[in-house]
């Protein structure tokens, strides 16, 4: 038997890895998979090269590693069953919607036969979410992150939340002063075989794609800086609980220019690709919160983010796929604006934004919610097309990260858990960021030349979408606004809305 091992599942000490010590390890580098999406060059790099020192790491060890470079998994499976006939595999199950039954069918063709067994970079199993979900109509995230808190004793004081409450978000969203500045986020410079991944990756997989309107060379990456080692990802765990956590909790929602990190922990694309487990990492951050300059509304926060949505998005795309990757309940068809790629938008959140994702494949959460997402809602964007870019763009991203979070939370697809769509005006902005300061664009204008987009798009949106959104419960305050707006008013946001669309299909936002 041998136990396969995908590229975002390095797991050492967890997993048929650590459970079947005398066995040896397969992995594939397929490159048609990485040729799926125009991926951000970072996120290729972070995957091989993981993968690549996952298997230095073994083999100094002591394991038996079998690596094998192929243009497809297809063709990787069929030269290891040609070199080991017959073999049986142990995997575990992959997190992406029917991962499991590609594989089974890939090996069964080339005459070998794969088990599959749970997913060990989560913390809630499937049977474990299946049976709290049971009947209910929905999702609801804070329901089950309640159960997550008392199903693992973190942060809980026998049955009750550690400081009697089981959420501080009302404390966590402050603004800086103008004299903010935040620590430097960690570096990690790439050794020689990161550097070696790097210049495959640009060498192999730059042009050739269809989706970015500037062709496959869309970003614009920054020096390579994520870890890509276990000992690298447990550095940068530190450098988070000494240098970010005590300040995380009250900037977590707000944003600044020039300060792409702020206090996030910026160890996503180590924790989904198994170079941290969940468990370490909470644990280490509930650790740190016993100083007493770390409030606890900065780790609650943290590990609401960790235990509760990780854990609540991967089930829900588990059982809520292939509908959820379709989702588009409000009818949205627009084409993703060429800006999402280009950067090119006098609009200065989004740009902020995008050049994040453009340089680094990374923008923090309430970028990605409150300006990529949000703009996206407005707009009318159709949800899979900026799924797809999502996935595309962040080295964090995997099917099942992007998809509940960009369709459903981003853009209101479906209902299942988002109670209502996360639209905001200017207003949110500029309450939230010091972007508006900077921005050629009036976060106080709605309409005229020189307003600011969110704004006309926003009350456009409710207008178009009164069918579908007047009736939930969470909207009304928001309808009575609307409204109040004359026919003159409403006309002139209509016709506002429709030259900015049409100002964004050109590239000229």
């Amino acid at each position: 038997m041998t136990v396969l091992v995908l590229g975002d599942g390095l797991l050492r000490k967890r997993g048929p890895v650590a459970r079947r010590p005398d066995e040896p390890i397969l992995l594939i580098e397929a490159e048609s998979f990485a040729r799926r999406l125009p991926y951000h060059p970072h996120k290729l790099t972070v995957v091989f090269s993981a993968m690549r020192h996952f298997r230095d790491e073994l083999r100094e060890r002591g394991r038996t590693v079998r690596y094998y470079q192929a243009e497809s998994f297809d063709e990787g499976l069929r030269r290891y069953f040609a070199d080991h006939p017959r073999d049986e595999l142990v995997a575990m199950r992959p997190a992406s919607a029917n991962g499991a039954e590609r594989f089974d069918d890939l090996v069964t063709d080339h005459g070998g036969t794969i088990e599959f067994v749970e997913n060990e970079l989560f913390l809630c199993s499937p049977e474990e979410f299946d049976e709290w979900a049971g009947d209910r109509e929905g999702y609801r995230h804070e329901e089950f992150y309640r159960f997550m808190r008392t199903k693992t004793g973190y942060l809980m004081d026998g049955d009750e939340p550690v400081g009697g409450e089981w959420n501080y978000d009302e404390e966590n969203r402050e603004t800086p002063d103008a004299e903010f500045s935040a620590p430097e986020p960690p570096a990690f410079p790439p050794d020689e075989t990161t550097e070696a991944v790097a210049e495959w990756v640009e060498k192999s997989f730059d042009g050739g794609y269809d989706d970015p309107p500037c062709g496959g060379d869309w970003a614009d990456p920054e020096p390579f800086r994520w870890p890509v080692t276990r000992a690298a990802a447990l550095d940068a765990l530190e450098a988070f609980c000494t240098d970010r956590l005590p300040a995380f909790g009250p900037y977590q929602d707000a944003m600044v220019e020039d300060e792409w990190g702020m206090y996030h922990a910026l160890l996503s694309p180590a924790l989904n690709i198994g170079l941290l487990h969940p468990t370490e990492v909470v644990e280490r951050v509930i650790e740190a919160g016993e100083d007493d300059a770390v409030p606890l509304n900065s780790v609650e926060g943290f590990v609401r983010q960790v235990i509760g949505w990780r854990e609540f998005v991967r089930h829900v795309y588990r059982r809520e796929m292939p509908d959820l990757g379709e989702a588009n309940q409000l009818d949205a068809e627009q084409d993703l604006p060429p800006a999402y790629w280009t950067g090119d938008t006098r609009m200065n959140c989004l740009h902020e934004s995008v050049e994040g994702v453009r340089e680094r494949g990374y923008a923090h959460h309430i970028q990605r919610l409150m300006v990529l997402s949000n703009f996206g809602l407005l707009y009318g964007v159709e949800p899979a097309q900026l799924n797809r870019w999502f996935h595309a763009g962040f080295v964090d991203a995997y099917h099942w990260v992007t998809t509940p979070n960009v369709v459903e939370m981003g853009l209101f697809g479906s209902g299942i858990f988002a109670t209502k769509p996360y639209a905001a005006s200017a207003n949110y902005i500029n309450k939230m960021s010091d972007y508006c300061s900077g921005c050629e664009y009036y976060h106080t204008k709605t309409t005229g030349e020189g307003a600011c987009p969110f704004n006309a798009l926003y009350w456009d949106f409710l207008d178009r979408n009164g069918d579908e959104l007047r009736d939930n419960h969470r909207m009304g305050l928001v309808y009575s606004h609307l409204d109040n707006k004359d026919d003159s008013e409403l006309n002139a946001i209509r016709e506002r809305a429709e030259t900015l669309r049409e100002r964004a299909r050109r590239g000229e936002l």
